[in-house]
């Protein structure tokens, strides 16, 4: 069963690298002579594909089934990256490698969760899932840390991250093509665009979904904006130091997405919710102090604090409607979107300030999540009432 589960955990690494495109800003920003607004378009157009293709992938799935999907994702991811690999002579052309990763990811979102279920043990899923989620940490990791050690080590350009990722690429589809999924015939009714959007009538669940657009945006704001601040505040080189502030973050980001699972025994989801929200706001803050070893130690409360905000947001919503589990997750994996969205206006913020004021935008983010996250708790209070 676990060499079963194996090309999916592979394809969960493959996910991690459209998480990478926040990095992509700094470097991509020197690579073609870029200002920070028009740099901030590169999360823009990779994540903007979770807009666009999450219900049709989800749709394409209930008709051809999930392997052909999930190995749909792989290619498509694969085309972007063999793109970079014989040579970025233009910024056009590297749009097009980040829209091709980002349409990628977003097909193996939508086929890779439910097939983690059918290649788990029973009782399993739960654990493959988080392992799953630890190991897409790896693909996004491999963003911040590929350049650093091309560049200090090798000499080499950043851009030999992209013949790594086609090899890992064609390792997980030779995998991934072994897989031995049944059709799912259950003939369960797929959500579509208009029964996900009618849940927006639902205030609980709009809240829900604004949470996790504000929340992908800081995160991808974040991690796009760490390097130039770190450049503007401390100058620190973007190539040899600057993106080690970015792979710190991505660190505790997953140290805290395993420390999660063990806080959640002694804390309810509300509740751990709303303190992750505080320690986030706490590393925010932390970056408009001038001094160098706060802004690292701040940079380790973020990711601290992001670790668990998507999962325990998502799960406050399933929870609130679970009989509408599929629209639900449809709505919520479109509203990822939000990390195309909020970089352009921080970069726009960057441009016409600084780039420290420019991390106001992710506050303001984080506050929208925390007012959701004290929405969440009342919730789970009143419904706690009522069954007593």
């Amino acid at each position: 069963m676990r060499l079963r589960a194996l090309p999916v955990f592979l394809a969960f690494v493959a996910m991690g690298f459209a998480d990478a495109s926040g990095p992509y800003v700094s470097l991509a920003k020197k690579e073609f002579q870029l200002s920070t607004a028009v740099a901030a378009l590169i999360p823009f157009v990779g994540l903007s594909m979770f807009g666009l293709l999450s219900i049709p992938a989800g749709i394409l799935q209930n008709r051809i089934g999930k392997k052909f999907v999930l190995l749909l994702g792989l290619v498509v991811a694969l085309a972007g990256v063999l793109n970079a690999s014989f040579g970025l002579t233009s910024f056009p052309r590297f749009l097009l490698t980040v829209v091709l990763i980002g349409a990628g990811a977003t097909i193996l979102q939508v086929a890779g969760i439910p097939i983690m279920r059918d290649v788990s043990a029973p009782g399993k899923f739960p654990r493959n899932l988080v392992l799953g989620q630890f190991v897409k940490a790896v693909g996004t990791l491999s963003g911040p840390i590929i350049p650093v050690i091309a560049a200090r080590y090798f000499g080499a350009s950043w851009t030999v991250m992209f013949p790594i990722y086609s090899a890992a690429l064609i390792v997980t589809i030779l995998a991934a093509s072994t897989l031995d999924i049944r059709r799912d015939e259950s003939g369960e009714k797929v959500a579509t665009l208009r029964s996900c959007l009618s849940l927006l009538e639902n205030r609980f669940v709009l809240a829900m979904t604004g949470a996790i657009f504000l929340y992908v945006g800081a995160e991808v704001c974040v991690s796009a904006g760490i390097p130039l601040f770190l450049k503007e505040q401390f100058n620190l080189d973007i190539t040899r130091v600057g993106l080690l502030g970015t792979g710190l973050f991505f660190t505790a980001l997953t140290i805290g997405r395993f420390g999660g699972g063990v806080v959640l025994n002694w804390f309810s989801p509300s509740r751990f919710l709303q303190l992750s929200c505080a320690v986030s706001l706490a590393g925010l803050c932390g970056l408009f102090v001038p001094v160098r070893g706060i802004a690292i130690t701040s940079l380790i409360l973020i990711g601290l604090g992001f670790a668990n905000i998507f999962p325990l947001v998502f799960s406050a919503a399933l929870e609130r409607m679970p009989a509408r589990a599929n629209e639900i997750s449809g709505l919520m994996v479109t509203a990822i979107v939000g990390g195309a969205v909020l970089p352009p206006l921080m970069g726009l913020a960057a441009d016409i300030s600084t780039v420290r004021i420019s991390f106001l935008v992710p506050v303001a983010a984080i506050l929208y999540v925390l007012a959701s996250a004290q929405l969440a708790s009342n919730k789970a209070r009143s419904v706690a009432v009522a069954k007593a």
